[in-house]
């Protein structure tokens, strides 16, 4: 299916409104934009895919204050840029941040009541099989399969185990469910 500018506009009102779906789109289809722009300016596929997902990260939990009229691939790299400014300035300075809990609390809230066509693949495999899929992932992603379905860990769990903020949790979920369920698909056909 065409990813149409209207198409895009629907996904960010749903997205707005709550729907896992919506950020599942979002995410899917403008990944490898986000990324790839991180990778030309940082040359370093660990730190573009960091920086990458907390853009995903905070541009969901500030959803709301995107405005129409600006195109949303444009958003996301604006905010990118910022992080990894950000990430340089630190890393200048030496200074840690630290996140508040304030900043905890305005987590983007992702209800998760229906499991996604990925959740669904990904529970119709045999364990075996799972398995050899998980460990095509790189470790990072293995980890947060291995946390959510098999320690069967909530986000809050998760984030408090990795050290990470929950925003970003549910984004590498995310996007380590989309990875596994591609897996899945190529190894039906």
């Amino acid at each position: 299916m065409e990813v149409t500018p209207e198409k895009i506009q629907l996904e960010i009102k749903r997205a707005k409104a709550g729907e896992q779906s919506a950020f599942n789109f979002l995410l899917n289809s403008f990944w490898s934009e986000v990324y790839g722009f991180q990778l030309k300016r940082t040359r370093n596929a660990y730190d573009a895919e960091d920086i990458t997902i907390q853009t995903f990260s905070k541009a969901f939990s500030k959803i709301d204050t995107f405005k129409e009229e600006y195109k949303f691939a444009t958003w996301l790299i604006a905010i990118s840029k910022n992080i990894q400014i950000d990430i340089l300035r630190k890393k200048e300075s030496s200074i840690r941040s630290r996140i508040s809990d304030s900043d905890q609390e305005r987590v983007y809230k992702v209800a998760d009541l229906n499991p996604s066509p990925e959740d669904v693949l990904i529970k119709e495999q045999n364990l075996a099989q799972l398995l050899s899929f998980v460990k095509m992932l790189k470790p990072h992603y293995q980890e947060m399969i291995n946390l959510r379905y098999f320690q069967e860990m909530s986000y809050k769990e998760m984030a408090e185990h990795l050290d990470e903020p929950m925003s970003n949790v549910k984004v590498k979920l995310l996007r380590a469910r989309r990875l596994l369920a591609d897996i899945i698909k190529k190894a039906d056909h």
